[in-house]
């Protein structure tokens, strides 16, 4: 597939109320979107690495750069026949993972669209509904999160997800379970903690959670493997998860039971299936997880959860969730209650509005 033109988009998603977590308050969510096009065809992809370099090393005007001045001058004017070949067009830029998935997810959906196969078929995944679950920041009291959890329970969720950070752990998780005995919680702490908070895991290693995401520094895998050896609920890793180097050796010391993927933390798609491939020939289960992408990104993350070896439901979520008005005219939605069902589209199910993208675009570049 030859690569005629690339843009390059900054922009941002004014959230329905900020997102709290261990490394602080989002109001608005920070994009790059990449257009990408091939003859008369274009297709869309979206990276979320937030505004500040918070959740990674990663912040979203430093993603766009990257991707708009180094990245795109690489593939641009040039064949592919896969994405493993894109990828490898891109190996001299390191790291910067979420500005690597900008280009590369764009590859995904355009192969999709020219050769009309659905995205979720090109990644290997079925067309069946995926189960998602629920996700809650830390919220203004614990009566108001007790309250949230209830209805989310009540509408049909069959998990869900507490954002847990210091002075917001033991007492809500204690209340939490004494409110829900056997429902199935799982906390995540974004690097919140330190091997000295041993004492905390083994209070919370009694309260049956499904697992602790991401309790210790936020490249670690040795640190991981140390506590998942001290408790028995089982570690997930998130922001660990950077690439298949990361991947490889966090299941090499035993660092995790199981693998949150999100597909700008690690790069983009290709990645992404190669961590569930890997994880799944070590016995480890994995989950899709979601960044607070509109509709562009999330729709994506949708069909990379149709794939084999998700084995927890993942953290996709109706547009109305976040966004008062979403910046695609299609609005990602429940297929029936805690599921969604992967788009038989070819390319994008979902595309920026033009007069949305123009008054939220922060910054643009087109290259031809």
């Amino acid at each position: 597939m030859y690569i005629d033109a690339i843009d390059v988009y900054y922009v941002t998603h004014p959230l329905i109320e900020p997102w709290t977590t261990a490394y602080g308050s989002d109001p608005v969510i920070h994009s790059v979107m990449v257009r990408m096009t091939s003859g008369s065809a274009c297709a869309w992809s979206e990276s979320t690495p937030f505004l500040a370099p918070t959740y990674s090393s990663e912040c979203a005007f430093g993603a766009y750069h990257v991707a708009s001045e180094f990245l795109a001058p690489l593939v641009l004017h040039k064949d592919f026949k896969d994405a493993k070949e894109i990828n490898d067009a891109m190996t001299v830029i390191k790291g910067n993972p979420f500005a690597h998935a900008a280009i590369e997810i764009a590859f995904w959906t355009l192969q999709s669209k020219i050769t009309k196969t659905p995205l979720h078929t090109l990644l290997g995944g079925s067309d069946d509904e995926v189960d998602v679950g629920a996700d809650f920041g830390r919220q203004a009291s614990i009566d108001i999160l007790l309250e949230r959890i209830d209805g989310a329970i009540q509408a049909g969720f069959k998990r869900i997800k507490l954002k847990a950070m210091p002075g917001w752990d033991i007492e809500m998780l204690r209340a939490v379970r004494s409110a829900f005995p056997k429902f199935t919680f799982h906390i995540d702490c974004n690097s919140g903690y330190t091997l000295d908070d041993l004492p905390l895991f083994r209070e919370i290693d009694k309260l049956g959670l499904a697992m602790i995401e991401q309790p210790l520094f936020h490249a670690d895998v040795l640190d991981h493997a140390k506590l998942q050896r001290e408790i028995e609920t089982p570690i997930c890793l998130d922001e660990s998860i950077s690439s298949p180097y990361m991947a490889e050796k966090a299941l090499e010391v035993g660092a995790c039971r199981i693998i949150n993927i999100k597909p700008g933390r690690c790069g983009g798609l290709y990645n992404a299936k190669k961590i569930n491939e890997m994880a799944a020939s070590a016995g480890v289960g994995c989950w899709i997880g979601g960044m607070l992408e509109s509709a562009v990104g999330a729709g994506i993350c949708l069909e990379l959860a149709s794939m084999s070896n998700m084995v927890y439901p993942s953290d996709l979520f109706p547009s109305s969730r976040f966004y008062t008005e979403e910046i695609s005219d299609n609005e990602v939605v429940f297929s029936s209650p805690a599921k969604m069902k992967p788009s038989n589209a070819f390319g994008n199910a979902f595309i920026p509005n033009e007069a949305r993208l123009a008054a939220r675009t922060v910054a643009h570049k087109h290259l031809e």
